[in-house]
């Protein structure tokens, strides 16, 4: 299953107000694995940077004067290449990167991307940690994934896409041995209605790898870049 993480940075909330995208960074996950290839531009909004939203990203209009336009054909027809079929992930993806990316595309003249076709990670974070901070910081922090640059440089659509995608990566893996414990438990007590587990059966060889070499260092690289806290890390090291 091929996945695209995505950030936006912009001049502000609403596409109808005239505010822009001013930055896009994706990541790609196949099978929920970072491959390391990724999309990241920055865009000309053609107007000016709102002090709130240089507060936040840091991006300036004199910055991003010499910048291409989002119909040039390297960012708005270079990012729907990226994504081709892929499913998207986004942090409040549903109430505000996909519309705004929608609102820009439909305004160029071109394809939309699907909204049954994306994975909301805030929405997920509120249904697995009800009542408990939702934000991409937050989650970070209970995740334990180093976020020492994002707090030094600020916000950056890539920089946020790839701590997004370790976010992912954290939530989807904790529903999914979940799921796979209720259903090995339902089986064993379906019948007896007592816990008894049969043994697992032991391969007669292992599997191959389906991890290319490539794949293998682009993950490390990705893993290094979270800091000597993040999770997987320490599970490597225990």
């Amino acid at each position: 299953m091929r996945q695209i993480v995505f950030d936006l940075e912009t001049t502000g909330f609403k596409f109808s107000e005239g505010h822009r995208i001013v930055e896009i960074g994706a990541v790609e996950l196949v099978n929920g694995a970072v491959t390391g290839r990724n999309f990241h531009t920055y865009v000309n909004p053609q107007r000016d940077m709102p002090m709130g939203a240089f507060e936040v990203h840091g991006l300036s209009a004199e910055f991003l004067s010499d910048k291409p336009v989002f119909t040039h054909e390297s960012v708005a027809q270079a990012f729907l290449d990226f994504v081709a079929d892929a499913q998207l992930v986004a942090h409040n993806g549903i109430g505000f990167d996909l519309p705004f990316m929608n609102a820009e595309l439909q305004a160029a003249g071109l394809k939309l991307l699907d909204r049954e076709n994306i994975v909301d990670t805030l929405h997920m974070a509120r249904r697995k940690f009800p009542g408990a901070p939702a934000s991409l910081d937050a989650l970070c922090a209970r995740f334990a994934i180093d976020t020492s640059i994002r707090q030094r440089d600020g916000h950056g659509a890539l920089l946020d896409s790839k701590l997004l995608a370790a976010v992912y990566i954290e939530l989807t893996g904790g529903a999914q041995a979940g799921l796979d414990f209720r259903r090995e438990e339902g089986a064993a007590t379906a019948t007896s209605g007592t816990r008894c587990r049969a043994p697992a059966r032991q391969r007669p060889r292992a599997l191959a790898s389906l991890i290319t070499d490539e794949e293998r260092d682009a993950h490390a690289a990705f893993i290094a870049e979270l800091g000597d806290e993040a999770v997987w890390k320490k599970a490597m090291a225990g």
